[in-house]
């Protein structure tokens, strides 16, 4: 197998990890958030920690326009853009609804990506190793 071509796999295959990753590292924090914000259960649950999720499900079902418009390789491109912007707007914002605003986009970044990326792989991939390579 080119090393090339694994290298690529593997790094376009990691914007799924991401989801898991952000959900992890914010299951650290909403308690202290809910505290700090002095929000609702219900207000942080949908809100707060649920646009993500909410995003996530926008973007598997939007994200095939901009992968055939674009192209594969540069809606990736974008969904680390969208990742970078929603990872700084989160980690400046002052209030509930601009950290959900950023969560939101982040989550958009995760669910265009899980169209993109195994579509990129499998464009990539020698036909010998597609499966394996988009199965990461």
């Amino acid at each position: 197998m080119d090393r090339k071509i694994l290298r690529f796999s593997v790094t376009a295959a990691l914007a799924g990890f991401l989801f898991g990753f952000d959900t992890v590292v914010i299951s650290g924090a909403e308690k202290t958030l809910q505290t700090l914000w002095q929000s609702s259960d219900s207000f942080h649950g949908i809100v707060v920690i649920g646009m993500a999720l909410w995003g996530t499900v926008v973007g598997a079902l939007l994200g095939g326009f901009p992968t055939n418009q674009m192209g594969r390789k540069k809606t990736l491109v974008w969904i680390g853009v969208l990742y970078t912007v929603s990872a700084l707007g989160s980690a400046f914002a002052n209030d509930p609804v601009t950290f959900a605003i950023f969560r939101f986009l982040g989550g958009l970044g995760v669910g265009a990506s899980t169209v993109a990326a195994p579509t990129y792989i499998s464009e990539i991939a020698p036909a010998k190793n597609r499966g394996k390579l988009v199965g990461l």
